[in-house]
């Protein structure tokens, strides 16, 4: 996050209120990609079509290996230029962003787009349903509503995110050093929260994030993203791309994305924290991994701490019911059903 607005967040924690809540995204990152060949340099790279949308909806996209592995996933929209060539920002893991765009780099040869990143900030912003029309009066303009929609205003961008509380609206907002002031007004009269409260609700969204420990791990059906319009398979070639389609059209795909979760009471033996790439095992047969925890948020509530988990299962061995972090004697992993359904069949029970 941009210093000046981190600490213009910290100085209001103080001052609650039960309008929304922000949670400032230190997690997240946007680079910028710019140049007359941008959109056409991007669209060569990533498993979306980001060209079609415009300015009004944002897309969620991977970037792959030659071998349709993910070393990044990343929510990408163009955004307005005076300079009036194309102009695309993207959200990727601040732990990352600095390899993906050196790799992106080295394929850009004549193309003429530049990739840098910006010391633009990003912070999740949670409503009520009921509540939207008092934020949109707050801020003087209205918001996008369905997931993806975006909107660029005097205010920053916004763009709508995915939710598995259809009570509660979510948006990613990209703000600047100019947009300090709309940040200091709603900092005044809303609640603060922690980014891993943000974190679970991507995962109780069933949203994945490629992050460091989890690079060249997955292809993106293992991350669902072929469920949740992160892939095109009709925009054309990128890295990968061929492999990610022979999966697709084979029906090939036998480990899919998960949601779970681990608890403990502050009165029992604590749970060993879990990290995304860390082993899941299947009780019934507990010799090797049937999968790796994809990503982990922490939250607690009164005397219970409950780590969020999306991870990637075989499908036999979700159906068993006796998943375990980390070793096969570790946690046990009570599965929670994803907002989408991850298998063709009506009958079949749903990852």
């Amino acid at each position: 996050m941009h210093p000046s607005l981190s600490l213009s967040l910290g100085q209001k924690q103080a001052s609650r209120s039960n309008l929304g809540t922000l949670h400032p995204l230190d997690m997240l990152s946007v680079f910028e990609a710019t140049g007359v060949d941008t959109l056409t340099f991007l669209q060569g790279q990533l498993t979306n079509d980001i060209v079609t949308p415009g300015q009004t909806q944002s897309r969620l996209a991977g970037y792959c290996t030659a071998q349709g592995r993910l070393l990044a996933t990343m929510i990408l929209g163009e955004v307005p230029n005076a300079e009036g060539v194309p102009k695309v920002h993207g959200l990727i893991r601040t732990d990352i962003v600095a390899s993906v765009l050196k790799r992106l780099n080295m394929f850009v040869l004549r193309a003429k787009v530049t990739l840098a990143p910006t010391e633009l900030s990003v912070v999740g912003v949670t409503v009520s349903e009921t509540g939207q029309a008092s934020l949109a009066h707050a801020l003087n303009h209205a918001l996008p509503d369905l997931p993806w929609q975006t909107v660029h205003t005097a205010t920053g961008t916004w763009i709508a995110a995915p939710s598995a509380d259809s009570s509660m609206r979510r948006w990613w907002w990209i703000a600047g050093a100019a947009h300090q002031q709309a940040l200091e007004t709603l900092g005044l009269v809303w609640n603060l929260a922690q980014s891993a409260e943000w974190e679970s609700l991507d995962i109780q969204a069933g949203l994945p994030w490629i992050e460091a420990r989890t690079q060249d791990l997955f292809i993106p059906q293992t991350l669902n993203l072929d469920l949740i319009e992160g892939v095109s398979f009709t925009k054309g070639c990128y890295p990968g791309q061929e492999i990610v389609a022979r999966s697709h059209y084979r029906g090939t795909v036998k480990k899919r994305m998960a949601l779970g979760t681990v608890s403990s009471t502050v009165s029992s033996t604590a749970n060993e924290p879990l990290i995304a790439s860390a082993d899941i095992f299947d009780g019934e047969h507990a010799e090797q991994p049937c999968g790796r925890l994809i990503n982990v948020a922490t939250t607690t509530q009164a005397d219970c701490t409950v780590q969020w988990l999306l991870f990637e299962s075989s499908f036999d061995a979700y159906d068993h019911q006796q998943l375990k972090a980390l070793s096969a004697k570790g946690p046990t992993i009570d599965t929670r059903p994803l907002p989408y359904s991850t298998r063709p069949e009506a009958n079949a029970a749903s990852l």
